[in-house]
Formats: C-alpha cells, sequence, structure tokens
C-alpha cells in the first residue's frame, strides 16, 4: 500500500485540474492507498524566494506542513496546467520555497556534485494543454515537464517520473474530458 500525496498546482479551483485531481484521489481511495493533499492555493505563503539560497527565508506554517506531507509520502502526483511552456507562477513559487537544500537536496562542499535526499518515492505528473500532447513533444520537447521531472524531482532523488500530457483542452468537448477523468480515476487505483 502507498502513502499517495496529491498535490494540486493550479490557482483556479473551478478548473479541469481540480476534476482531475478529484478523480485521482478517488480512484487511490478506492485501491485502499493512504491519501493525503496539497491544495497549494489554499495555502498561506510569499511564493517569492527573495534571497535565493544565499539566506535562509523562514518558512511558514503550510510550507512546513508541506514538507512533512513530502517526507511521508511514497507516491507524489502533481496535477496542473501548463502555462507558456512552464508551470503556473503560484506552483513554481511553492517549489521554490519548498525544495530547499537540507531538505530536497544537498550540496557537497567544494565540489559540483549534490546529494539526492528525497530518494525513495515515485512521481506522477499529470499537465493539462492547450495544443495537442504530441504536438508539445514533438515541437517544443516538453520543457515543463522535462523541468519538472528531470530538473526538479529526479534531481531530489524522486524515481520513476511517468508523465501524463493531456491536450488539447481548449476547445474539447465533454466525452473528451470525461475519458480522461476516467483513464485518471484508474491511474489513481492502480497507484501509478
Amino acid at each position: 500500500m502507498k502513502n499517495i500525496l496529491i498535490i494540486h498546482g493550479h490557482p483556479d479551483k473551478e478548473s479541469f485540474s481540480t476534476a482531475l485531481f478529484d478523480a485521482y484521489k478517488k480512484g487511490a481511495v478506492a485501491s485502499g492507498a493512504i491519501v493525503k493533499e496539497i491544495i497549494i492555493s489554499d495555502l498561506q505563503f510569499n511564493p517569492n524566494l527573495g534571497m535565493g539560497y544565499r539566506k535562509r527565508t523562514e518558512l511558514e506554517p503550510n510550507l512546513l506542513d508541506a514538507q512533512e506531507k513530502i517526507k511521508w509520502a511514497t507516491h507524489l502526483v502533481w496535477i496542473y496546467p501548463v502555462w507558456w511552456g512552464s508551470l503556473p507562477a503560484l506552483l513554481k513559487g511553492f517549489i521554490d520555497r519548498v525544495f530547499l537544500p537540507g531538505f530536497a537536496f544537498q550540496k557537497r562542499e567544494n565540489s559540483v556534485w549534490w546529494d539526492k535526499l528525497l530518494t525513495g518515492k515515485s512521481a506522477r505528473i499529470i499537465s493539462t494543454l492547450d495544443q495537442p500532447a504530441w504536438y508539445y513533444w514533438l515541437v517544443y520537447r516538453e520543457p515543463s515537464n522535462n523541468a519538472m521531472k528531470k530538473l526538479t524531482l529526479q534531481f531530489c532523488g524522486i524515481h520513476p517520473v511517468k508523465v501524463t500530457s493531456i491536450g488539447p483542452l481548449r476547445l474539447s468537448k465533454e466525452a473528451y474530458r470525461l475519458n480522461w477523468l476516467k483513464k485518471i480515476e484508474q491511474l489513481g487505483f492502480e497507484n501509478k
């Protein structure tokens, strides 16, 4: 049985991302998994890492709680839209503030290498697009998925990281969306 943490990264709770979040959670709960959640738009925190890593900004209680949930989880599920080939600003700010040295990774002294502190976890990225997923992959090479998968999650030791890109969402029909909700619920049930 997995400890699953579902992270909702869309700032609009009326978005299709919320329906995806609910579908994955429904499947995971039905499988018997233990599920916790983070809805980033509900958190109270400053998303700006104002001094970078030069000087530590005190973490707000919501971010300390988020770190505890990430430590607890064996499987992380990230659900968000792709905007301008990247993540929503609030989600990016969450990552900047939470995935800190000493928590997610640790640079080695006098070395270009680092230690990965979040090993033993897997992840699933579920991102929505306003273009076909194949076009985002073929033409743009999935910059947001690569940044999240390789330069954030795998950088910190989370492996494997699977990606599900859903698009085009804009102008999609109800049947298309319902089909995706069934697929995401099944992923939740399979704990993938």
